[in-house]
């Protein structure tokens, strides 16, 4: 598989064993949904939350957007740089909801019965969002249109594309890659890919 221009780890900012591409690889398990009529989107946010909520596509982008820069890093051992993304921060989703304090993770719901899981404070992290853009243009459907998690401080599978749904949870619910082996959390800096490594 290529992966576009590729030069060693170069800094403290690249995980251990990651390999710093220019290109944007397109990685996933099942088929790239493709919307004729946005009407037929939207986004639930449901669980532990005072108030369960349902965004069509159109009040997700009226929602308060922002904008990061980070970097983000493949299982696999890609790494890509400066990545700069637009949408809405998980923070406010939250907020929006009025998340119970009995809520201790939050699963990730996406097209396809697809689930990625994560501890709620990683979710609500400052750096964690809901994207619709990257680098000034709109996401393709191969990288997630119209809605992708980005959480850059995990493994990328944790990033889920395609978002449908976000549940706060009691419990921990180990999504489809986790029980399929990878590590439940995946820190990249401390190489957590699969579930033997710690």
């Amino acid at each position: 598989m290529y992966f576009g221009k590729i030069r060693k780890q170069t800094s403290s900012r690249v995980p251990p064993n990651q390999n710093v591409t220019t290109a944007f690889p397109v990685l996933h398990y099942g088929n790239v949904p493709y919307y004729k009529d946005m009407k037929e989107w939207n986004l639930q946010i449901f669980g532990e939350v005072d108030k369960k909520l349902s965004f069509s596509h159109d009040e997700v982008m009226n929602l308060p957007q922002t904008l990061f820069k980070n970097d983000i890093h493949c299982v696999t051992g890609w790494s890509k740089l400066d990545n700069v993304w637009e949408g809405v921060s998980a923070v406010e989703i939250a907020r929006l909801a009025g998340v119970k304090g009995t809520a201790q993770f939050v699963i990730l719901h996406a097209e396809e019965g697809w689930t990625t899981n994560l501890p709620i404070k990683d979710f609500l992290k400052s750096t964690s969002l809901l994207a619709h853009t990257h680098n000034g243009e709109l996401l393709t459907p191969e990288h997630g249109f119209p809605l992708r998690a980005v959480i850059p401080h995990l493994y990328f599978w944790k990033s889920a594309k395609w978002i449908r749904g976000i549940e706060f949870s009691k419990t921990d619910k180990p999504g489809f890659w986790e029980k399929n082996g990878y590590h439940n959390y995946g820190d990249p800096f401390r190489e957590q890919r699969f579930s033997w490594d710690d």
